[in-house]
This record gives structure tokens, C-alpha cells and sequence, in this order.
């Protein structure tokens, strides 16, 4: 751990996180949680609001692939996505959805998208169920939706990979 400049549990406890919140919005799959787990570490991000069914530590398929990422990275659980986001809403934090839809800001523009106002305290991102998406009724009072270009014949991501691509280009703009 020394040799690659790691943080310690506690260290990582302590060390300014960049403000950024991820909520999983009825996510399925317990590897999934953990992947996005493991990034949020990667990336010192704030919290993970885990919301619905969506699965919650300490459950070893999660453990699995967080690695001990659950152990480092503040969570909460709700029981409504809607729950969420009224309540980052209310500190104040940008809310934006990954998700395709009309009007969607294409990630590579989106770092000016996101910070343009500067009393916000931070931006909240929301990854959907991995068949559904992001739910109807959260899209509505979202600020606005980031999409993830894609050139292939799939025009779809694994949430885990989603969220590490959104959270790189996040992690660039709040150095």
C-alpha cells in the first residue's frame, strides 16, 4: 500500500471528498452497487444514497466487488429516489440525471453545464434500474440529464461502467 501511495481507511475518512453524491435509483444487480462503490473510492466522492430495492452492504456479492469500498465511502439508504433528492435538493446540490433523453447535455460539454452556477454546493448524479433507467418521476425534477456518447450499435452501458466514465469527467472539474 505504501509503494502505490494509498490512502488508509482512515485517511481516506479524512481527505477533503470532491462534492459529488451518486444516487442508485432501484439498481438490481448487488456487483453493480459494489462496482460503483469501488469508483466512488477511486474518486473520493462524497456519498452513495443507495434508494428502493436497490441492494445495501454488508452483503458479500456487494463486498465482492467493492473490495472494502463500503467501508470507506459514507452511504445512506432511502427508501424513495424522490427521498433523495428532495433532500440533496435542499443542501443545494445540482441534480442530474445519466440517462438518454430529450434535451440530454453530452458529457463531454458537461463540466461548464454543471458548475455555470456557482452557489451550488455540489452535483448529485442518478443512475437508474439497469433495464428501466432512471424513473419518470425522478427525470421530472431532475436540473437535467447527462448523456455518455456512444458510437457502437449499443446504445447502453452497465451502470458500474456509466458511473466510472461520468465520475472520471467529473473528478476533472473539481481538482
Amino acid at each position: 500500500m505504501a509503494e502505490l501511495n494509498r490512502k488508509s481507511v482512515e485517511e481516506f475518512r479524512e481527505s477533503v471528498k470532491k462534492p459529488v453524491v451518486i444516487v442508485m435509483d432501484n439498481v438490481r444487480s448487488m456487483h453493480n452497487v459494489g462496482s460503483v462503490f469501488r469508483s466512488a473510492d477511486a474518486f473520493l466522492v462524497e456519498a452513495v444514497y443507495l434508494c428502493g430495492y436497490t441492494p445495501r452492504p454488508p452483503h458479500r456479492d456487494i463486498n465482492k466487488t467493492a473490495l472494502g469500498a463500503t467501508e470507506t465511502v459514507r452511504w445512506e439508504y432511502m427508501p424513495a429516489t424522490l427521498q433523495a433528492v428532495s433532500a440533496l435538493k435542499e443542501k443545494n446540490y445540482a441534480i442530474w440525471a445519466v440517462e438518454q433523453a430529450e434535451g440530454s447535455v453530452n458529457l463531454e460539454h458537461i463540466s461548464a453545464e454543471l458548475l455555470k452556477t456557482g452557489d451550488q454546493r455540489g452535483v448529485a448524479v442518478v443512475f437508474g434500474n439497469e433495464v428501466e433507467g432512471v424513473a419518470e418521476e425522478v427525470l421530472a425534477v431532475c436540473d437535467g440529464c447527462i448523456e455518455i456518447p456512444q458510437s457502437g450499435t449499443k446504445h447502453s452501458l452497465n451502470i458500474s461502467v456509466a458511473a466510472g466514465i461520468v465520475l472520471w469527467e467529473l473528478s476533472k472539474s473539481f481538482t
